[in-house]
């Protein structure tokens, strides 16, 4: 079922990211340094002493321009730079398939762009010669990067491979910007909640109470009862919502099966913790009562935002209203558990990219390569990759913050705001490397009410976040259960939150993933995470 095969997606894609077999020519191309080395100038623009040319591969997703050499963007940085790219563009929907073709056939551009490079293959290719360590280049030649990684410890320890080596720079979350980091948040209609006398709901308990009034409650005033409580896209984007109820999933969202036992200071399962039937139970109990349509656990983006758009909502799960033109909801906190635990643990860490830039053995200007991306990793280049250039899309408003021109949020042509953007800049729908920041970033994540939602669960957000973990092979193979495991998590997940699956079997199902390797899956695990608390 779609459910199930998301939730297992997940698990593996942050859990095992697997190897891909080499395969074709991995022998490292032979490169020239040395001769980059005579055209670099080490400090400001331009960067090389005269004109170069570096092929690169990137991803594209569908609303930006196809024409990256006619963007705005970078017609003007190659003026700045005196670097030429030679873009090697793929559809978001082909990048993957592409990008294995090209390692695997040895074929490789100067770099990888925006091209969602997996751990598994950065470690391979890296130990195969094909990315080039870049540890030196980044003392040398990254000073942005550099300062953001001693300001930030955890991204050198998100991107260190297990030899020691950085083979990629990543695209980044500002760690102060909370909001962008917790992505999906819960909104109530506080229209609603005036008609009903309620505050916003604080605990499980109050959004009970809430959710049941609206399913019983004309108010709308149409006569009908035709009020949905509570909307969202499957429970996979509940679940992250309600564990920190239980105390669970106290290292993040790029974990959603593993943190750490506060009582044990050991890592845990959750999936098999008490807390997790119990959330499961939470979930029934609703269900059962009708609050959560059964709708719900399959619905679609595209049906989301038809049914919210009409207005019947009393609570949804999501970015921000401004998905489907909403107005007048408002964000909530931490929801206080059962046992009086109140912790916000939906939320990424600052890495969240980590194959986002890679050099490869063929480039002939390592230095100026890293030079090139490291401007956009400094505020002025911060400024021109999502605001742009001012005058043209983008303007300082009354108190100095920037916003985006006319030109952009009422586009003449009738583009909505990322095809607008998509005109001049790249960043929408992009996994770009560099840092989204509050003061530049302008999507639903920086709007206001998103931005005043995110305070209000601050004090209790979880303390560390975890990246996802640099596995070594033999890792990798030990987490091939995983696989198997995931999928009927997600299977039986499904089942227990439906009542298909009576919580009378939970003891058999806590078994049955036990049979299923639990040890060898927590094993490699264990090892992964003490090499990741040893990078310094």
């Amino acid at each position: 079922m779609k459910l199930a095969r998301s939730i297992a997606i997940i698990a593996l894609l942050v859990s095992t990211a697997a190897v891909t077999a080499c395969g074709g020519n991995t022998e490292a191309p032979s490169s020239s340094p040395s001769a980059g080395k005579d055209e670099l100038l080490n400090s400001g623009m331009p960067i090389v002493k005269s004109p170069i040319t570096l092929k690169v591969f990137s991803g594209k997703p569908p609303q930006v321009s196809s024409d990256w050499n006619g963007l705005m963007l970078w017609k003007e940085y190659e003026k700045m730079t005196g670097i030429h790219i030679d873009w090697s563009l793929v559809p978001s929907e082909n990048l993957d398939e592409r990008r294995n073709i090209i390692l695997a056939g040895g074929d490789y551009p100067d770099i990888f762009y925006a091209s969602t490079i997996p751990y598994g293959d950065l470690v391979k290719y890296g130990e195969a010669g094909v990315f080039v360590p870049l540890n030196e280049l980044i003392e040398k030649h990254a000073p942005n990067f550099k300062k953001l990684m001693e300001r930030y410890p955890d991204i050198k320890k998100a991107i260190t491979s297990e030899d020691g080596n950085i083979y990629s720079l990543p695209g980044i979350f500002d760690p102060e910007f909370v909001s962008v980091r917790s992505g999906q948040k819960l909104w109530f209609k506080q229209e609603w909640l005036d008609q009903l006398g309620l505050k916003t709901p604080e605990s499980l308990e109050e959004l009970y109470q809430y959710l049941k009034k609206v399913k019983e409650t004309d108010l709308n005033k149409n006569g009908k009862q035709d009020e949905i409580p509570i909307m969202f896209r499957g429970v996979s984007h509940v679940i992250p919502q309600l564990l920190g109820a239980w105390g669970l999933g106290n290292r993040g969202n790029l974990h959603p099966y593993v943190d750490v036992d506060p009582k044990t200071n050991e890592l845990r399962f959750i999936p098999a913790d008490p807390g997790y039937k119990e959330m499961l139970q939470f979930i029934n109990r609703l269900y059962k009562e009708g609050i959560f349509d059964k709708d719900m656990f399959t619905m679609t983006n595209e049906q989301f935002v038809v049914k919210a758009g009409e207005g019947n909502v009393g609570s949804f799960l999501g970015i921000g209203a401004a998905a489907f033109n909403g107005t007048g909801y408002t964000g909530s906190g931490a929801l206080k558990g059962p046992t009086g635990i109140k912790m916000y643990n939906s939320v990424l860490p600052s890495v969240i990219l980590p194959g986002a830039f890679a050099v490869t053995s063929k480039n002939k200007y390592p230095e100026a390569s890293l030079r090139w991306i490291d401007y956009f990793y400094g505020d002025e280049g911060n400024l021109m990759y999502f605001m742009g250039f001012e005058g043209v899309t983008y303007k300082k408003g009354a108190s100095g913050e920037y916003e985006f021109t006319d030109e952009i949020v009422k586009n003449p042509k009738g583009l909505n705001l990322n095809q607008a953007i998509g005109q001049y800049l790249v960043w929408p729908g992009t996994n770009y490397p560099g840092i989204v920041m509050q003061k530049t970033f302008k999507g639903t994540e920086g709007r206001p009410e998103v931005l005043e939602a995110a305070e209000k669960f601050r004090p209790d957000l979880i303390k560390e976040a975890w990246p996802g973990f640099n596995f070594t092979k033999d890792e990798l193979e030990q987490l091939n259960v995983s696989v198997d495991i995931g999928t009927y998590v997600a299977e039986m997940t499904t089942k227990f939150a439906s009542g298909e699956a009576s919580f009378d079997a939970w003891d058999n199902y806590v078994d049955t993933i036990r049979k299923m390797g639990l040890d060898k899956y927590m094993k490699a695990y264990k090892s992964a995470y003490e090499r990741y608390n040893k990078v310094k």
